[in-house]
C-alpha cells in the first residue's frame, strides 16, 4: 500500500472520529411554515419581554375559613410587596397533604398537592433496570415538573424566587382529570383563585395542563431538574440532551454548563430530547417567551430545565393552555402499534387546523432527528426491521444486515483489492520514475500520468471503493446508535440483555471506577473487537507492507485507540464492528484466492519464451 493509500486511510478515521464528536450538532432543516393556531406569529421581541414584568403574590385565605398554607416567595420578597397582613392559620384549616396517582395503558402519573405538581411520570411499557422508565429525573432535588413560580422569570431562574409549594385543594373529576386549585392574595391586595387542571387520554403520552386565574398576575411554568430516564453521563454521543425550538425553522439551541440559559420569543414549540425519550411543550397562549437551562444541581451534574413565562395580563379572567409530550422518541414500533407523538397530536388538532401544520412545522422531527445521511439510513432501518420480522431477535438482525451490506459491497471490495495488488506490481516502475526525477517534480507528474496512462491504471481506484462505503459506515453507526427498537432488546441472556447499552462479564463495586480510565465494570465486546481488528489487519496485509513503519503503527496502535474509544459504547454498534470485521476477512481471504488463481492464469496463457542455440552450433564432446 502506498503512501496516499496510508494517508486515504488516516484522513478517513480523522473523518469517523471528527464525525462522531460533531454528530450531536447536525440536523436538517425543518421547512418554514406558520406557528399553530393559538398563537400569534406576529408579536414581537418587545411583547415577549413582558414576561419579566413583576407579578408576586401571597397565598391567601381559603374561601369557607380555609387557612392559608406558606408563602410561596422569600420573606424579603413580601415585604417589598408590601401585601395586606394575613389571619393567622390553625391546623385544622390547613389543606392536608394528598397524593393523586393516574393510571392509563401507557403512563403512571403522580400528582401532588403540594403546588399541584407532576412528581413521577412512568412509562409502563418500557424498562430501565427492570422498572418502568421515569421521565422526571430529580436525583437529590425535589422534582419540580409543572410547578408554577409569580414574578419575574430571571429571579425565578436564578433561584431568588421559589415556586409555589403551598398545599392545593384536590378535585378529581375523573380517573384521567385532576383540578389543584388555591388562593392568593396579589401584590396590589386583591384575592384571586389559581386552579391547575390536568387531562391526560387513555392511549396517549400527551397530555394538557390548564392554568386559569381570575387575575392576569405574571407567572413561570417550570419543568425540571432533568428528564429520564436516569444516566451516568451526557457524552453527547451515546446519551445527550438537545434543545430544539421552532420559530419558522427548526433550531438546535446551545445550551451548556458555561452558557447554561438561552431565552427565546414566543416560539411554536419547544423541545428537550434525549437520546430515546423527549418532552415537547406546545404553549396555547397569546404572549409568553422561554428559557432552557443546565445549570448543575445537587444530584443532578446535568439538568435541563424548561421555564415558560406568560408576563402579567390585563385581562381579569385568564385561561392558559399547554400540551406537552413526554414519552419515547417513536412514531410506532415494529413489534406492537405505540401510540405516541403522532396520535396524540392528531387527537388534539383535528378540530383545530389539523395534523398537517403540525406535521410541518418540524415537530415530529423531534421524534428522529437526523443528519444528510437520513434516507441511507432509513433503507438500513427499513432491512433490520425486515430481517426481525423473519427472526425476531434485533442482535441476529444486525449480524444479517451486516452480511447483507457486506455482500452488495463485496464486488468493490474486491475491485479495491485488485487495484491494491495492481499497485504493488506496478511499484518498482513507479519508484523507479520517482528517483529518476525526483529533482523535477513537474516533469515526475507528466511521466507518472503518462505511464498510468500506457498501463491502464487510475491510481485512486484502489481508494475510491473505501471511500464510496463510508457513508454506509455512518449509516449503521447512526442506526444502530439510535434505533429505539434496540433499547432493551435482548441478544444473549445473561451476557448481552439491552443493545443498547454496554454489555458486562463483572460490575465493580458501587460507586467504585477503575482509577485513570473511569471503568465501571469490564466488558468483554471491546477485547473481542481488538481480537478481530487485530487478526483482520494481518488477513489484508500484503507482502510488501510487512516492514513498513506506517503500517505497524495503523496495525496495532490504531485498534488500541479505538479499544479505549469504543469500550463504553453500545454493544449493538460492537456486535457490528466486529461482524464487519469477521466477514471483511472472509472476504479477503477470498479475494486472495481468487487473485492468485487469476495470476496462475494469466502465468499459464503467457507464451514460454524460445532458448536460441549459442552461435556455431552444439559443441562436440571432446573423445577421451
Amino acid at each position: 500500500m502506498e503512501k496516499r493509500t496510508v494517508i486515504a486511510i488516516v484522513l478517513s478515521i480523522v473523518v469517523m472520529l471528527g464525525f462522531f464528536m460533531i454528530q450531536s450538532i447536525l440536523f436538517p432543516p425543518a421547512p418554514p411554515v406558520a406557528a399553530p393556531s393559538g398563537q400569534s406569529a406576529g408579536q414581537t421581541q418587545g411583547q415577549a419581554q413582558g414576561a419579566a414584568s413583576q407579578g408576586n403574590v401571597t397565598p391567601a385565605p381559603q374561601a369557607g375559613g380555609a387557612g392559608a398554607a406558606a408563602s410561596s416567595v422569600p420573606a424579603q420578597a413580601a415585604q417589598a410587596l408590601a401585601a395586606p397582613e394575613l389571619p393567622a392559620a390553625t391546623p385544622e384549616e390547613t389543606v392536608p397533604a394528598k397524593t393523586v396517582t393516574i393510571e392509563t395503558n401507557l403512563l403512571k402519573v403522580e400528582l401532588s398537592n403540594a403546588g399541584g405538581n407532576i412528581t413521577s411520570f412512568q412509562l409502563k411499557k418500557y424498562d430501565d433496570d427492570k422498572q418502568p422508565v421515569e421521565m422526571i429525573f430529580a436525583g437529590n432535588a425535589e422534582p419540580q415538573a409543572f410547578a408554577v413560580a409569580f414574578g419575574n422569570r430571571d429571579d425565578v431562574m436564578a433561584n431568588k424566587i421559589e415556586p409555589v409549594n403551598c398545599n392545593f385543594r384536590v378535585n378529581q373529576i375523573s380517573d384521567l382529570i385532576v383540578e389543584f386549585s388555591q388562593d392568593f392574595i396579589s401584590s396590589a391586595g386583591s384575592r384571586f383563585t389559581m386552579v391547575k387542571r390536568y387531562e391526560f387520554k387513555p392511549d396517549e403520552y400527551m397530555f394538557e395542563l390548564n392554568i386559569t386565574m381570575n387575575e392576569g398576575a405574571a407567572y413561570t411554568l417550570i419543568f425540571g431538574p432533568q428528564i429520564g430516564p436516569k444516566f451516568e453521563k451526557l457524552d453527547q454521543r451515546y446519551e445527550y440532551r438537545h434543545y430544539l425550538t421552532y420559530k419558522g425553522k427548526l433550531k438546535n439551541e446551545k445550551v451548556t454548563e458555561k452558557e447554561p440559559d438561552v431565552i427565546t420569543s414566543q416560539p411554536a414549540w419547544a423541545a428537550i430530547a434525549g437520546k430515546y425519550f423527549t418532552l415537547i411543550a406546545l404553549p396555547y397562549i397569546n404572549q409568553y417567551d422561554l428559557a432552557f437551562s443546565a445549570q448543575p444541581e445537587q444530584g443532578i451534574p446535568n439538568a435541563s430545565r424548561l421555564y415558560i413565562s406568560r408576563p402579567e395580563s390585563k385581562n381579569s379572567n385568564v385561561d392558559d393552555k399547554y400540551r406537552f409530550y413526554l414519552g419515547p422518541k417513536k412514531l410506532e414500533s415494529s413489534q406492537d402499534k405505540v401510540y405516541g407523538l403522532e396520535k396524540g397530536l392528531n387527537v388534539y388538532e383535528n378540530g383545530d387546523n389539523g395534523f398537517d401544520k403540525m406535521r410541518d412545522t418540524g415537530l415530529l422531527e423531534v421524534a428522529d432527528t437526523k443528519g444528510f445521511l437520513a434516507p441511507l439510513e432509513n433503507l438500513l432501518k427499513w432491512l433490520l426491521v425486515l430481517f426481525y420480522k423473519v427472526i425476531p431477535n434485533w442482535g441476529i438482525s444486525i449480524i444479517l444486515l451486516t452480511v447483507l451490506v457486506k455482500v452488495l459491497m463485496f464486488p468493490l471490495t474486491r475491485k479495491g483489492s485488485e487495484s491494491t495488488m495492481r499497485m504493488q506490481a506496478l511499484s518498482p516502475k513507479i519508484k523507479e520514475i520517482q528517483t529518476k526525477y525526483k529533482d523535477n517534480p513537474q516533469k515526475m507528474n507528466a511521466e507518472m500520468a503518462e505511464f498510468y496512462k500506457k498501463e491502464g491504471y487510475n491510481p485512486l481506484s484502489g481508494c475510491l471503493p473505501m471511500i464510496i462505503q463510508i457513508p454506509i459506515f455512518f449509516a449503521m453507526y447512526n442506526l444502530f446508535n439510535s434505533h429505539f427498537d434496540l433499547r432493551g432488546a435482548v441478544f444473549i441472556p445473561g451476557w448481552i440483555p439491552d443493545l443498547s447499552r454496554p454489555e458486562a462479564i463483572y460490575y465493580f463495586p458501587e460507586n467504585f471506577r477503575l482509577p485513570l480510565l473511569g471503568w465501571s465494570a469490564i466488558r468483554l465486546l471491546p477485547f473481542i473487537y481488538v481480537g478481530s481488528q487485530l487478526l483482520y489487519g494481518k488477513v489484508t496485509q500484503t507482502p510488501d507492507q510487512r516492514g513498513n513503519a506506517q503500517m505497524k503503527i495503523m496495525l496495532y496502535a490504531m485498534p488500541i485507540v479505538f479499544f479505549f474509544i469504543l469500550y463504553d459504547v453500545p454493544s449493538g454498534l460492537l456486535l457490528y464492528w466486529i461482524m464487519s470485521n469477521v466477514l471483511t476477512m472472509v472476504q479477503q481471504l477470498s479475494i486472495n484466492k481468487y487473485i492468485a488463481r487469476k495470476k496462475a492464469a494469466a502465468a499459464a496463457e503467457e507464451p514460454k519464451p524460445v532458448i536460441a542455440p549459442p552461435p556455431g552450433g552444439a559443441r562436440k564432446r571432446k573423445r577421451r
